[in-house]
């Protein structure tokens, strides 16, 4: 018996020989906040993640977090315990580029706090990147204040560089921006959406231009949002009802701004500004006020409202006085 499966062992295909279906592995290098996020876009469909910190113990900390985000979807009904655990187990943490090596496209997700200065740290990663892939993965960038030509124009071969935009402020938007830099091929845009496809959304060609669409028009919508209260117009509270009660928008602009991080929304305006030179870019006091004092939205506790552990909305934040209150 021990024979006759050695005999057909012989015919049998070896591991490295099996047939290996295209986006079978996704490398993420980052993953705070909005790379826990797009890890589990990924990794929720079925396809394995292998994502990059810069510690044992930030890869701790972060499977951690990605366990609560899972944990929080069990509560509201949108996932079982055996589900958590089966995309639990396509998770992979590592500390070093070379367990990209399977990937078929592996996208870049770290925190931005000064364009210039991160600009030269993700020209580092993707050259990191690029020592470590297969010729044929394709190299991307979440960002929309980094221009993706810029980023890829040193490398060996730009030709396989793009940037995805995944809106990880509205998790459940079925879109993707994609932005073909100067040097990308046809193909690397047909296999990318092919990738889209795989996790259910849909690709937005757009043009190379900071911010794109959604981010663009989204800090004009909280800045004006945010003139409108300053000015007595109404409150907080009322500006948020009627955005949502009156254009179906699902939540608020104070309540989105909450929900992307008022951190990461100035680093938006500023480079928005510095960008394009508009005032209507530029971060409202109210905002940079806020960051100041660490209120930075649902993650904090505290933003424009307030907000329990399990980040549900409590109120309106006690240190903000609303000054259309003074007018009724």
């Amino acid at each position: 018996m021990s024979e006759l499966i050695e005999n057909l062992e012989e015919y049998a295909l070896s591991a490295d020989a099996k047939p290996k279906a295209m986006f079978s592995q996704v490398g993420v290098v980052g993953c705070g906040s909005t790379g826990q996020r797009i890890t589990l876009m990924i990794a929720t469909k079925g396809i394995e993640v292998v994502f990059l910190e810069v510690s044992k113990s930030k890869i701790k900390e972060a499977r951690e977090e990605l366990e609560e985000l899972l944990n929080r979807r069990i509560e509201h009904w949108g996932m079982t315990d055996s589900e958590k655990r089966s995309t639990l187990s396509r998770i992979k943490g590592t500390v070093t580029y070379a367990d990209f090596k399977n990937c078929d496209l592996v996208i870049e997700s770290i925190l931005s706090k000064q364009r210039e200065f991160a600009v030269e740290i993700r020209k580092d990663i993707f050259k990191r990147i690029e020592d470590n892939v297969s010729p044929d993965a394709i190299i991307a960038t979440n960002s929309t204040n980094s221009i993706i030509t810029e980023l890829s124009a040193h490398l060996e071969h730009p030709n396989r560089c793009i940037s995805l935009h995944f809106s990880t402020t509205a998790p459940e938007a079925s879109v993707v921006e994609v932005v073909r830099a100067f040097h990308t091929d046809r193909s690397i845009c047909d296999k990318v959406q092919v990738f889209t496809s795989l996790i259910g959304k849909k690709s937005i060609p757009v043009a190379e231009s900071a911010g794109l669409i959604t981010v663009r028009l989204f800090v004009g919508l909280i800045s004006q949002a945010c003139d409108v209260w300053m000015e007595g117009v109404s409150t907080i509270e009322e500006i948020d009802l009627a955005m949502k009660n009156g254009l179906g928008s699902p939540l608020g602009p104070f309540e989105f701004a909450d929900k992307a991080g008022i951190d990461r929304l100035e680093r938006w305006m500023e480079n928005l500004f510095n960008e394009f030179g508009e005032q209507q870019f530029k971060a409202p006091p109210i905002i940079k006020r806020l960051v100041r004092a660490g209120h930075s939205g649902r993650k904090s506790g505290m933003g424009f409202y307030q907000y329990d552990e399990k980040e549900r909305k409590i109120g309106v934040n006690p240190n903000i006085r609303n000054r259309a209150d003074k007018n009724k």
